[in-house]
C-alpha cells in the first residue's frame, strides 16, 4: 500500500496542484484512463469546499490530501479541519453561515457524489473528511 500526502494552505491557488497530483498519482495506481477527468474533478470540488470551509471560519491549519494505492483500488481522502458545531456554528465575521454558502457546500457535495460511485462524507469535532474511492484496472506501474 503506497500513500502520498498532501497538505497545503487554505488558499484557491493551491486546489489545482492537489487536483493534478492527484491525477498523477491515481494513473500511477492503475485508474483507468477514462476514470481520471472524474478523480480530477472530485478532488477539485471537495479540495475547493475545504478550502472555502477553512477561510470562512476563519481557520489557518492546512488542507489535508491522503492518497492511498491499494492493490484493488485507489483512495482519496480531503480533510478540513472545520469543527462541526451543528446549526450554531458560526463563519469568520462571528455570524452563522449564510443559507447561500450552506448551498453552495451541498451543492459540491451532489457534483461529487454524481462523480463517484464509493464516497462517503463525515464530520465531528475535529474536523470533517471526505473519502472517495476507484477501482483500479492494472498492475501499478513503477518508475
Amino acid at each position: 500500500m503506497a500513500t502520498v500526502e498532501l497538505r497545503f494552505s487554505a488558499l484557491p491557488e493551491h486546489v489545482r496542484t492537489a487536483r493534478l497530483v492527484a491525477a498523477a498519482v491515481a494513473r500511477r495506481a492503475g485508474v483507468d484512463e477514462s476514470v481520471l477527468d472524474e478523480v480530477r474533478l472530485a478532488v477539485g470540488e471537495a479540495c475547493t469546499r475545504a478550502v472555502y470551509l477553512h477561510r470562512s471560519s476563519g481557520v489557518d491549519r492546512p488542507v489535508r490530501v491522503v492518497l492511498v494505492e491499494d492493490e484493488k483500488k485507489f483512495s482519496i481522502e480531503v480533510g478540513d479541519e472545520v469543527p462541526d458545531t451543528g446549526s450554531s456554528s458560526t463563519g469568520a465575521e462571528g455570524g452563522t453561515p449564510s443559507e447561500e454558502a450552506e448551498e453552495e457546500g451541498q451543492m459540491g457535495l451532489a457534483v461529487i457524489s454524481g462523480l463517484v460511485d464509493d464516497v462517503e462524507v463525515t464530520s465531528g469535532e475535529a474536523g470533517g473528511t471526505i473519502r472517495m474511492s476507484w477501482p483500479t484496472t492494472t498492475a501499478a506501474v513503477l518508475p
